[in-house]
């Protein structure tokens, strides 16, 4: 599990999260939501380790993550940034093989080619495969990164280890198809085991594919826990300060009107 306990982190005289408490559950899909300025991003670099908090700590599986290095890190979590850039002219097949560089000289890196197609496939970028990177769309270019996370966490064992996938606005470039291919893809991994944290905008698509949701306003935590819960009109209303309507749907699934 990855927690975050009483963490506070400040930007000059601006507070962007304050006393916030977390935890991404192995084998769970939780999807972080809030208004623009919220802390969304901010709150998933400290939960990846990338930034440290400047009050509270952050623990992966007990220990605290400041004591890992960047390599250790890297084969026990994968990060989806809102934007990535690359500056040479690498193919899409080289691009998603760069999330296999912290298996390098280990017993995983026989299992390369097939964490590169497993991928590929899962990605929907079977189309693209040979092409250089630069010559994409935006949103072509997202699924290539979103790959490149997959072959990350790829294991021959998928039970071995537990694993994360944090994902910030991973669906904000792609069409509607997309959108949901990646969040499905994002749900197989999690009943491997994985734990996934996806920043997301779409109401809709958290009450399609979230297990648990997280309402962030101002830094704070509004309301956290699981989706049917935490998805409601009174909720959404306070988080984004507009009215909302939630229908619940003949199968039981959530529509959200706003």
């Amino acid at each position: 599990m990855i927690e975050a306990e009483s963490i506070s982190v400040r930007a000059g005289a601006r507070l962007l999260l304050d006393d916030l408490s977390l935890r991404i559950a192995p084998g769970r899909v939780t999807v972080l939501l809030g208004p623009n300025g919220a802390g969304k991003s901010t709150l998933l670099s400290v939960l990846s380790g990338e930034c440290r908090p400047e009050t509270g700590r952050v623990t992966i599986a007990g220990a605290p993550m400041e004591g890992e290095t960047p390599l250790a890190l890297a084969r026990r979590r994968a990060v989806l940034l809102q934007h990535s850039s690359l500056d040479f002219s690498f193919t899409v097949a080289e691009v998603v093989g760069l999330g296999r560089l912290p298996f390098a000289a280990t017993e995983h890196e026989r299992d390369d080619e097939m964490a590169l197609a497993s991928a590929c496939r899962l990605a929907g970028i079977e189309a693209v495969w040979t092409q250089t990177y630069q010559t994409l769309s935006g949103g072509e270019r997202q699924r290539v990164q979103f790959a490149r996370a997959l072959a990350q966490l790829w294991r021959r064992n998928p039970c071995a280890e537990t694993r994360y996938l944090l994902l910030d606005e991973p669906t904000a470039a792609l069409d509607l198809r997309h959108r949901r291919s990646v969040l499905e893809a994002a749900h197989k991994l999690s009943t491997e085991g994985v734990g996934v944290l996806a920043v997301l905008h779409d109401l809709n698509l958290a009450a399609a594919f979230a297990d648990d949701v997280v309402l962030l306003k101002r830094g704070r935590i509004l309301a956290s826990g699981p989706r049917a819960d935490v998805l409601t009109e009174d909720n959404l209303a306070r988080c984004f300060d507009v009215a909302v309507e939630v229908i619940r749907k003949p199968d039981g699934a959530l529509a959200i009107l706003a």
